[in-house]
């Protein structure tokens, strides 16, 4: 993108402040999470370099080749899964990320408390919830989240730290926002991961604590690797 890795990333922080700002909140209260799905690990070295330090990524392989190296030389880098994780990764998810944002069903929080209660760590977790209801897409239902939550707090004793969302793309999101919002506040969780680069200015309004940019920092995907 013109104007490079560096100047789309100040660009975007300036949009996040401006956005918290009008919202009254402190712009340090809204953590940008660069999606860097796709994108070569040149790019995010880009971005470290910039001085950012927190990473998106959607799939397991993809970010053990990736981040490794990268963290090698930035070890304060703290990396992001939000994308679906299946059963059979869930070691390597434990190991590789520092957030799983994508807790979706109860088999796969299962697998996770078994993880962390083998391996001693504990990565803070979300749980996805399908604002949409929609059939085709990964998150529990609104209606079932409560009890998930509970179920994943208590019974299986995982560090869940707050919710993510992904509105469907034909539909006005704010609705979508403040549900999210809405089940957050019950269940006395803080971390509400929403918002990406076509309407993250919306999500702070409605309480956004982590916002998912990728194409504005890094361009269109990479869609052949």
């Amino acid at each position: 993108m013109e104007g490079g890795i560096a100047a789309n990333l100040a660009a975007v922080q300036e949009r996040i402040a401006a956005a918290a700002r009008a919202a009254d909140r402190p712009p340090e209260s809204v953590t940008l999470v660069a999606v860097s799905k796709t994108h070569l690990a040149a790019s995010v070295r880009e971005a470290l370099m910039a001085g950012h330090r927190v990473f998106g990524e959607n799939r397991v392989q993809e970010a053990l080749g990736k981040y490794p190296r990268l963290r090698e030389e930035f070890p304060d880098l703290a990396l992001h899964l939000i994308g679906p994780l299946q059963t059979n990764k869930v070691r390597d998810a434990v190991a590789a990320f520092d957030v799983i944002e994508s807790v979706d069903r109860p088999r796969l929080a299962q697998a996770l408390a078994r993880e962390m209660e083998h391996s001693g760590r504990r990565p803070p977790c979300l749980i996805e919830v399908n604002t949409g209801e929609e059939p085709q897409k990964a998150g529990i239902m609104p209606a079932d989240a409560d009890g998930f939550v509970l179920e994943c707090r208590e019974r299986l004793g995982l560090p869940i730290v707050g919710l993510m969302c992904v509105p469907p793309l034909d539909e006005e999101p704010a609705p979508h926002f403040a549900l999210l919002r809405e089940i957050a506040r019950r269940n006395g969780l803080e971390i509400l991961s929403m918002g990406m680069s076509a309407d993250f200015e919306k999500a702070i309004r409605f309480g956004a604590t982590h916002v998912r940019v990728g194409t504005a920092i890094f361009g269109a995907r990479n869609r052949g690797d």
